[in-house]
């Protein structure tokens, strides 16, 4: 996918992202403290059949299983040296799941996210350091055929950057880079809603956003903070509002699809362009979205 026809496809209006992987996978059977992308390829039928039924409820973009995928991740699981196998697997899995489909292409993303390590003085990692493991997992994303780059879930702007700098340093592929924001606009870790978009934007990134956190019902002001400074496309892909944990240490989120269908409408309204579900949504909240969609 070239950046011109990802201008293309948000120029056609809203776009729909998947909703969450890691809480379906839970509720699936994996259990707590494993590598979800071992996990995965060991049970690939989970995996397709959810990414199916998102493409099936309207998503146009997927992202492929391959968040954790990097080498400082995957060694916590000792599975480093698997990584270029273990991207292409992942990416793979996901172009099944989409293919043979009926109506509009849809697109699959390579997923990139934190590596839990934090730039000196904060932590003790280099931008040298995390820039060679994102360029790494980014070359393997690009030789496994994706169609894009998403880089979501980040804890502060300069994480977003090296990214950024690593992606354009191996591939022409258009970048989407979302944080996790709180209902004030600012990060975990450094910078905020606003310098997020001024930031990237200069950058190259293809779209910025938001992703996980909170629910959508307290990102409006947010969504229109990075709307009226952006050029390119905002993403917003929230939680299905806060979680409350059982004794299972299962997470029950409190806003059901249709609840979350109409606040995403107002981030909609608010500028957001780019829109899809974090934590705690399935495709009925894909499904319920697209349906408000054609009716706007």
């Amino acid at each position: 996918m070239t950046k011109q026809e990802f201008e293309n496809l948000t120029g056609q209006g809203v776009v729909l992202l998947d909703g969450a992987t890691g809480s379906n996978l839970r509720k699936a059977g994996m259990p707590v403290g494993v590598s979800t992308e071992q996990w995965v390829l060991e049970h690939p039928e989970v995996i397709t059949e959810l990414q199916h039924a998102y493409a099936e409820a309207g998503s146009r973009i997927i992202y492929a299983p391959t968040f954790s995928a990097n080498r400082i991740s995957l060694a916590m699981h000792g599975l480093q040296d698997r990584l270029a196998v273990m991207n292409a697997e992942l990416v793979a899995l996901t172009k099944k799941a989409v293919s043979g489909l009926p109506e509009a292409r849809v697109y699959v993303a390579g997923d990139v996210t934190t590596t839990g390590k934090m730039l000196k003085p904060r932590g003790d990692a280099t931008y040298q350091e995390l820039y060679e493991v994102y360029c790494e997992q980014i070359r393997a994303l690009c030789d496994a055929g994706v169609d894009l780059i998403a880089a979501e879930t980040l804890m502060s702007v300069e994480e977003a950057q090296i990214i950024l700098d690593a992606a354009q340093s191996v591939c022409d592929l258009p970048v989407m880079c979302t944080l996790t924001l709180e209902a004030d606009g600012n990060a975990l870790f450094g910078g905020n809603a606003v310098e997020l978009a001024e930031t990237l934007q200069e950058m190259g990134a293809a779209a910025v956003g938001l992703n996980c956190s909170v629910g959508p019902d307290q990102l409006e002001s947010v969504v229109a903070s990075m709307k009226a400074v952006a050029r390119i496309p905002v993403v917003a892909k929230p939680n299905a509002g806060m979680p409350v944990m059982d004794a299972r240490g299962m997470a029950h989120y409190s806003m059901g699809p249709e609840q979350f269908a109409s606040s995403m409408m107002r981030l909609v309204g608010a500028g957001a362009q780019i829109v899809g579900g974090c934590c705690g949504t399935d495709p009925d909240y894909i499904r319920e979205m697209r349906k408000l969609l054609s009716a706007r």
